[in-house]
């Protein structure tokens, strides 16, 4: 059969190995995620890169939206900077961003996963349940005193905000900043917000209160 003759549906097969073929659809998927968001792409190109078809992608996983579910959990699964010494959190968490903001850093996939799918409302549900489950949660259950739920949202919030600015943006007052001083100052407010320590009194409820 010459290549006119033979089906398009040769060219995707694969070896019939049921784990290859669907770590290969994932990691398609999350390599597509990233660099277009929910909204930029379709099962079918994630489906061409892999080296299957749609069909296929559909047959392991349902829909896009359960194989976009399904990439997330592989993009936000490690869990490593949550274990271990709560007391090292603050020191682990400033030494991971600074290393994954760093310029010439491995491609940030969850984070541009996060960034570029988030407009969708179904896409930014899914990672908002994602998020709660791996990161949260667990960040949530190493502190003490009150309101750690808000504090670990804060926490995580200052960790994506810095991605933004450093990575994703280039804000040259971070980019360029002296590495030490930077690591400093991050480490000081994940510390403040990992203590709970209370901020200043705000004026209206101090005068409230004489």
């Amino acid at each position: 059969m010459t290549d006119k003759q033979r089906l398009p549906i040769d060219q995707y097969k694969r070896p019939r190995n049921a784990v290859a073929t669907r770590e290969a659809i994932l990691q398609s998927a999350l390599v597509a995620f990233s660099r277009h968001g929910y909204d930029g792409i379709g099962v079918r190109e994630i489906a061409q890169t892999a080296g299957v078809t749609a069909v296929l992608v559909n047959r392991y996983f349902g829909s896009k939206e359960e194989l976009f579910a399904a990439a997330v959990e592989i993009a936000f699964a490690d869990r490593s900077l949550f274990e271990g010494d709560p007391s090292m959190l603050a020191q682990g968490l400033t030494a991971a961003v600074m290393t994954k903001t760093d310029k010439d850093a491995e491609p940030m996939n969850p984070f541009f996963l996060l960034l570029r799918s988030a407009p969708n409302p179904r896409a930014a549900e899914i990672l908002r349940d994602s998020i709660a489950r791996h990161f949260e949660r667990p960040l949530k259950s190493l502190l003490r005193g009150p309101r750690t739920g808000e504090r670990a949202a804060m926490i995580l919030a200052v960790v994506m905000g810095l991605s933004l600015f450093r990575r994703v943006i280039g804000s040259k007052a971070l980019a360029d900043a002296n590495a030490a001083s930077l690591s400093g100052d991050l480490k000081a407010m994940f510390q403040r917000l990992i203590d709970g320590a209370p901020g200043r009194e705000s004026p209206v409820r101090k005068k409230a209160m004489q």
